[in-house]
């Protein structure tokens, strides 16, 4: 089995143990939605798709296993090294890399890494494609059009 769907299993086992049926369905749309959104990216941009779609599925984990949003970029990071470690299914370069573009995802403002950008797009990506009709966050509206035009969207 690969890395992903060794992930894929994990995470699973996390969201199905979630009491609230909305809280899960949410939860599923946001971290699998965010994974295909770093694939998608990562490919456009030459950046490793494998590492960046187990990221999306890893940025959220801490705020739906734990059902708090206090400081879950932060703990979340923590919690993603503790499963990679758990799972042995990335070398210590890879966990940093990963666990450091979790850290910091909610940091929209700023630029950091190639590869933390692909996080960082692919939730505000998420985040506007999960309902078109939704006003769009303002902290969110140029990375968006950013995207769309790299991604030559209207």
């Amino acid at each position: 089995m690969n890395r992903i769907e060794v992930l894929r299993q994990y995470i699973d086992e996390i969201l199905l143990n979630m009491t609230d049926v909305e809280e899960r369905r949410c939860a599923y749309l946001h971290l699998y939605g965010v994974a295909q959104s770093c694939t998608l990216i990562a490919l456009k941009r030459g950046v490793n798709a494998e590492l960046a779609t187990m990221t999306g599925m890893l940025h959220d984990i801490y705020t739906y296993a734990k059902m708090d949003t206090k400081e879950h970029a932060q703990k979340g990071s923590i919690m993603a090294r503790e499963i990679l470690t758990s799972l042995r299914i990335t070398n210590d370069y890879e966990t940093k890399l990963i666990c450091h573009a979790i850290y910091v995802h909610s940091n929209k403002e700023l630029v950091h890494t190639e590869f933390d950008e692909v996080l960082k797009d692919a939730d505000v990506l998420q985040h506007c494609l999960y309902n078109p009709l939704f006003e769009i966050k303002p902290h969110e509206k140029n990375r968006y059009k950013k995207i769309k035009s790299e991604f030559g969207i209207g």
